[in-house]
């Protein structure tokens, strides 16, 4: 175990560098600087997050174009004309429909609220396993607003379906963690780090696997939960930093 804590802790330091930004979704937020616009950037870039990374980064930059880059700003102030610009944007399965509710949803949330932090503190308990009770409301508020298409529900995922919640927990990722190294963004201070549950991708799964983290056949919810009580282990403030470890050595080392 002290092997292999010193092995991810020499990942962790190769990866979790600004050099990681440019290829990665969170490039998109880093666009930014004002906190509302990273916090929308972050949320669809992390939804969009599917495929190869490339076509994910090209997808978020021609969505923003159409807020004009500034998407806190589209939110709050759009007409309804503006709209029919989103009625020809998708990614692979996230559609018109998709889009344009996620706005909707967004706009009305913003008008009533300073930062999107506050739509996750609803199931917040506090307690270090508190993570499943804040997806689980998270994923019913966002689809409290009359007439939401139910399609749309299969882009946002919830451990009440067991579901590994990858894309939501990356998000979360990037707007809880905080470190010296100017990736993660730790604008939100109401969610601890040690809360977090690691993101579970393919690449991250293998990996996991591979080292003797994951014993579950499957992976689903309580399979991100195991490999994230094990990185516990390693670091039990901060154990999500161990996705810059496991991706790295899945994606760009092919372990």
């Amino acid at each position: 175990m002290h092997n292999l804590k010193e092995f991810l802790d020499d990942k962790v330091s190769h990866y979790n560098r600004p050099e990681f930004i440019a290829n990665d979704p969170i490039c998109i937020p880093h666009r930014f600087n004002k906190k509302q616009d990273i916090e929308i950037a972050g949320f669809f870039a992390s939804i969009l997050a599917w495929g190869q990374r490339k076509t994910i980064i090209n997808k978020c930059v021609q969505l923003f174009e159409l807020m004009d880059n500034a998407p806190h700003d589209f939110l709050l102030n759009h007409r309804e004309s503006d709209l029919n610009a989103f009625l020809s944007f998708k990614h692979r399965t996230f559609n018109d429909v998709d889009t344009l509710y996620f706005i909707h949803f967004l706009s009305w949330f913003y008008r009533e609220h300073e930062s999107f932090e506050e739509a996750f503190l609803i199931g917040q308990t506090g307690e270090i396993d508190a993570m499943g009770s804040i997806l689980s409301q998270f994923h019913g508020f966002f689809f409290s607003l009359p007439d939401f298409p139910n399609r749309t529900k299969k882009h946002i995922a919830t451990p009440a379906r067991k579901a590994a919640c990858k894309r939501i927990n990356m998000y979360l990722r990037w707007m809880v963690r905080s470190d010296d190294s100017g990736v993660d963004f730790g604008l939100w201070k109401k969610i601890s780090p040690a809360q977090l549950i690691c993101p579970c991708d393919l690449h991250v799964d293998r990996v996991g696997r591979k080292l003797g983290l994951i014993t579950r056949k499957q992976t689903d919810w309580l399979t991100a939960v195991e490999l994230t009580q094990r990185l516990r282990e390693f670091d039990p403030v901060d154990p999500v930093k161990y996705d810059f470890a496991l991706f790295g050595l899945g994606i760009e080392e092919r372990f």
